[in-house]
């Protein structure tokens, strides 16, 4: 009885130092991050939006020597900017604010495709708004009609970002293959072809008053870029 009592508690001992090991340690540097990374978030981490090359004391990622470093998605000058509107709204994220404009993007232009104007006073500032009416009422005084699809958006990046209390401002520059045909009355073909895709290049601005309860930005610009 004694004998099996002590190999018992050898055993509990050995499987208490196999336990230790595993879970009682810090990981080394070398160690397999052990899906913590994905599936919780750090507390230590930069803040939520921006990569890690903006925080000071975050590792960089492996790269070849010399070889430049640009933070993903936006441009160096806009990282004030995006800074400033993290501070002001710590649950701003880079990467799920261009998925949403990549989303906005095809949204207004198929809105303003089909000539749907009362869809197009939701999503767009005033100045953007009359300017999309003022496009279709020319294009149904000439009975012209449009049919163009987006194929593909290419790239997606934001060139400026600014906060000036309560609004941030946002400037996203949209490269994207785009197929159209514009058809008059009798549906002959006066421009366009839907079989060549034209590389359309936009750079369209986008606010937000973060005091809102409202998450949606609205369209307040659009140019191309």
């Amino acid at each position: 009885m004694i004998v099996e009592i002590i190999i018992l508690a050898m055993i509990a001992v050995f499987l208490g130092l196999r336990l230790y090991a595993v879970l009682g340690r810090r990981p080394e540097d070398s160690d397999e991050p052990l899906r913590r990374r994905i599936e919780q978030p750090d507390p230590q981490a930069s803040p939520r939006g921006l990569p890690a090359k903006l925080t000071e004391k975050a590792p960089m990622p492996s790269r070849t020597a010399g070889a430049p470093v640009e933070p993903a998605g936006f441009d160096a000058g806009a990282e004030a900017g995006i800074r400033a509107i993290i501070a002001a709204d710590r649950r701003f994220d880079v990467s799920l604010f261009l998925t949403g404009a990549k989303s906005a993007y095809g949204m207004v232009l198929e809105t303003f495709w089909r000539g749907d104007k009362d869809a197009l006073a939701q999503l767009c500032e005033r100045a953007v708004y009359e300017s999309f009416a003022a496009a279709i009422d020319e294009r149904n005084v000439a009975a012209e009609t449009i049919d163009a699809r987006l194929i593909r958006i290419n790239d997606a990046r934001i060139v400026t970002a600014s906060y000036a209390a309560p609004v941030a401002t946002i400037a996203v520059r949209f490269v994207a293959d785009i197929a159209s045909v514009t058809r008059n009355g009798e549906g002959t073909l006066v421009a366009g072809s839907l079989n060549d895709a034209i590389e359309s290049h936009d750079l369209w601005t986008f606010t937000r008053d973060l005091t809102s309860r409202d998450p949606d930005w609205q369209l307040d610009e659009t140019d191309q870029g």
